[in-house]
């Protein structure tokens, strides 16, 4: 299929600006990790990602970081009901207490750790979200992981930066369906977004 405006085997990937190392302060920073659930993650999953297991090695190791730091830390769990709407657009996915809708065993929240459900792309949208970050944690930067990189990540990083919060994500901590959907976020998030890359998540130091 040919697209209006754009020849065939043309579009290239634009250059993206990624940074070698951030540091960052446990006290005003919030780790969030979304949608890192069976059914996206797990190879049975209804909705599996294959770009997304290999993540969860780069992802531990941040998340190990944040604990040790004691910096905030949000899991994001996609639910949803029989008859969701998003069926018309997705197979059916994540639904509540199913298997598929629980986080991937090898990044279990610990107790004290904010676990929140999301009906939506956006972890912002119909959450109490952005209540902790402001009013409990006084947060003013979030490091974002998870799958999927161009639909909940993209949105949750438009969403953060439209309430001037300074976001960063790591390559290596976010996965999607296809290179060119995993290029399209990082481009977004580095040049339109108030965001910030790195290559791997090893490069934020708490």
């Amino acid at each position: 299929m040919n697209i209006p405006n754009i020849p065939k085997g043309s579009v290239e990937i634009p250059d993206i600006l990624i940074k070698e190392n951030i540091a960052v302060n446990a006290k005003d920073t919030a780790l969030l990790i979304t949608d890192m659930q069976n059914d996206f993650v797990h190879p049975d999953g209804s909705l599996f990602v294959p770009s997304a297991p290999p993540t969860i090695p780069n992802i531990q190791s941040l998340l190990f970081k944040a604990r040790s730091a004691q910096a905030p830390i949000v899991f994001m769990q996609d639910t949803h009901l029989q008859n969701d709407k998003e069926e018309k657009v997705w197979p059916i996915h994540c639904q509540i207490d199913s298997w598929g809708w629980h986080i991937h065993d090898d990044l279990e929240p610990q107790k004290s750790e904010l676990k929140l459900q999301k009906f939506r792309y956006d972890a912002f949208y119909g959450t109490s979200l952005d209540h902790y970050l402001r009013n409990v944690w006084n947060v003013k930067r979030l490091i974002i992981v998870g799958t999927v990189s161009n639909i909940c990540v993209l949105h949750t990083v438009g969403s953060a930066n439209l309430r001037w919060l300074q976001v960063i994500v790591p390559a290596d901590g976010i996965s999607a369906l296809s290179e060119f959907d995993q290029a399209l976020t990082l481009h977004q998030v580095a040049n339109l977004y108030y965001g910030d890359i790195v290559e791997h998540c090893s490069d934020i130091k708490f």
